[in-house]
Formats: structure tokens, sequence, C-alpha cells
């Protein structure tokens, strides 16, 4: 069994007196694609947030590679590989969509990249999310979808070994699904883990290698697509009685 990039074990999240994540394990393979569903407040953004570090848990502990980062900042979280789309984009809208993937690019480039070489590798990630056309064009003035592009493009740019992509398609038209669906999925060529939290089931199934649900802040199934859904509890947290 190959090592897990992440181990998320025991993890504990409280706000004053409600616990949010009540002893969640967790884990990804390296390249490995997977669902991360629940109902609405179940835990699931917690969860990325304890693992992003932009929360930090109370108990428990998360591991990425085998090291133990409970005591690193989200900033030093992304410089190990651990990177994250946000559920709603917030590019710099006074800035071109080249611009806005050179910042991340410039952080992640090792010391003394030219800036030639890292406009480069912007224009290679906008090739490959379908924004190449759109490079110089003011992100403020996006549609949907293409924020959403920009989006995974920026997360792209820190480059990863782990993703978690937090709903980049709610609110799509069933072609921009695809769009970023077929976007996720060519990750898994270039080495990179997915972990996406979506509530359209079609994409969740269709891309994920394994799910996991997450109901009320405790997991209660993890494994096969087609065995999860198919879990009378994971259906009666979905459906009611």
């Amino acid at each position: 069994m190959a090592e897990m990039v992440l181990e998320v074990t025991g993890v504990v999240k409280r706000f004053g007196g409600f616990t949010a994540l009540d002893g969640v394990d967790f884990a990804v393979r390296p390249g490995e694609r997977v669902g991360l569903i629940g109902p609405n407040g179940s835990g699931k953004s917690t969860l990325v947030n304890c693992i992003a570090g932009t929360l930090r848990n109370e108990e428990g502990r998360v591991r990425f590679e085998g090291r133990d980062i409970h005591a690193y900042p989200a900033h030093r979280r992304i410089r190990l590989g651990l990177a994250r789309s946000f559920q709603i984009p917030k590019p710099f809208g006074s800035m071109s969509v080249l611009d806005n993937l050179c910042v991340p690019l410039l952080y992640a480039a090792r010391e003394g990249a030219r800036r030639g070489q890292v406009a480069d590798e912007a224009n290679h990630i906008l090739r490959q999310v379908g924004l190449h056309e759109k490079a110089h064009a003011m992100s403020g003035g996006l549609t949907q979808v293409d924020m959403r592009k920009l989006e995974l493009a920026r997360a792209m740019a820190a480059k990863p070994k782990l993703l978690m992509s937090d709903e980049a398609m709610a609110g799509l038209s069933t072609s921009e699904v695809d769009d970023i669906l077929e976007l996720l999925m060519g990750l898994k060529a270039q080495g990179v883990a997915v972990i996406m939290i979506e509530h359209v089931m079609r994409a969740v199934m269709k891309f994920s290698e394994r799910i996991a649900v997450l109901v009320a802040g405790r997991k209660i199934a993890d494994g096969d697509p087609q065995t999860v859904v198919g879990n009378a509890e994971v259906v009666k947290a979905y459906l009611g009685e």
C-alpha cells in the first residue's frame, strides 16, 4: 500500500460549545481522487480548513507526507504542496488573468526565478484550464465558470501534491460542470491528489475513486463510491427517514 500523502487522525474542532468535527479520521493516497460529501453543516469545509491550516484543531493530528504539520501556518503548508481552491473565488479584480496567476507562481518559485520564466509557466497553466485567450483580460470581468477556472489555476500554480477543491461547481450549468470536472480529473496525470467537496452528485460519482461522508462532524462512510451511496446511513442523512 502506498504511503499516504495526507493522514488526518482523531481530529476534533469546537466552536464554543459546538463540536464541528468529532474525532474524524481521513486519509488520501498520492494521486488519489477522493470525493468528500455530506449535508450542509456536516463539517466538510471545517475539515478542509483544519487541513489547510486556516483553523487549528483542538485534538487529533494532521500529517502530510508523514510530517506532523499541526504547528505549521497555512502559508508553510502551501509551500509543502498542500493547496486549496475556495468556494467563492476572489481574484485581484483590477489585475489581468495572467498577473493573477503570476502572484502565486512567484511565491512558489525558487529564488532567482526570472519574471519571464514565471510568465511562461503562467501561460502554460492558462492553456491547461482554457483561459489562455483571456490572459490579458481583467479578472473582475470574467464569467462565473471562468472565475472558477482561474481559482483552480491559482491553486495549481502553488505546485500542489494535494489540491482541495471546495465546491468549484456550485451554480454552474451541466456543460460548465463538465469543464471543471475534466480539469480536476486531468490533475491525476500530473500526480496530484485531489479532494473534491461537492454537492453535484453526478460529478462526485464520475470523479471519485473513493468517497468519504461526513454527517454532523462525524465520518459515517468511506469507500467505493457505489457502496457508499448505497449505504443506508448515507441515504438517511441525505433523504431523511
